[in-house]
């Protein structure tokens, strides 16, 4: 396993498009959802859970979380309380930062293009990523048709096939293990961010790159451009 962080030169190959994740990689919205996962917990009159908790259990099949947690999402009810925990979820604050922002204007800077693979209903993700004013950076915005969280192989597939690229030729930007699966099963390059919705432990034990927070971008793969301030603002 490579970690990449400040002062190691290690770098990967500069690839023809950037696929991002969105939750928790470009938009950091951990805290939103353990605000609303806990919420769902106290309706319930179960136990909630801190922030290491979460990275800690948090993963793909969302069902299988919620079951570690003492929810039953398997009641018949998985619909309603999945529409709940979003109802939830988008009433909370959650920020583009800075570092991301200039990770997206770095990439597109150096001439490479970018798109969204995600998880997150297609509507949601469209909604979210207009309000951070982020629309018009993004090739393709892929998202799910269901609130499941169960997966986006399928539509990463798809993405695959619009793009009209060797999966070699990309690179996938995640936060989880399940961008590790993803790309493994795409046969695509991956690298993992540590400052999302899981642990870097997690994260390092996909065998994957793992850099600590998309600050250190710059250091992962050579895009011959530099992130400056500049180039912040025009993504905001």
């Amino acid at each position: 396993m490579r970690t990449l962080s400040r002062g190691l030169p290690t770098r990967m190959a500069r690839p023809a498009h950037v696929v991002w994740d969105w939750n928790g990689t470009l938009l950091d919205d951990t805290q939103a959802c353990l605000n609303a996962i806990n919420v769902l917990l106290r309706e319930h009159r179960l136990k909630t859970i801190d922030h290491a908790t979460y990275r800690a259990g948090f993963g793909f099949p969302v069902r299988d979380f919620y079951r570690a947690l003492g929810l039953r999402p398997d009641s018949g009810n998985w619909n309603a309380m999945a529409a709940r925990f979003h109802e939830l979820y988008l009433a909370q604050p959650a920020t583009v930062t800075d570092a991301a922002r200039a990770a997206v204007a770095g990439i597109a800077a150096a001439g490479l293009p970018q798109s969204v693979l995600s998880a997150c209903e297609q509507r949601i993700l469209e909604l979210l990523i207009a309000r951070h004013g982020l629309s018009g950076c993004f090739q393709h915005i892929q998202g799910t048709d269901n609130l499941d969280g169960h997966s986006k192989l399928a539509v990463g597939r798809e993405l695959v096939a619009r793009l009209r690229l060797a999966p070699a030729q990309l690179l996938l930007i995640g936060d989880t293990v399940h961008d590790a699966e993803v790309a493994a099963e795409l046969g695509c390059p991956c690298l993992l961010v540590a400052n999302g919705h899981q642990s870097r432990e997690r994260l390092e034990r996909t065998g994957r790159p793992v850099i600590s927070s998309l600050a250190d971008l710059p250091e992962a793969f050579d895009t011959n451009v530099s992130y400056s301030h500049h180039q912040q603002q025009e993504t905001r």
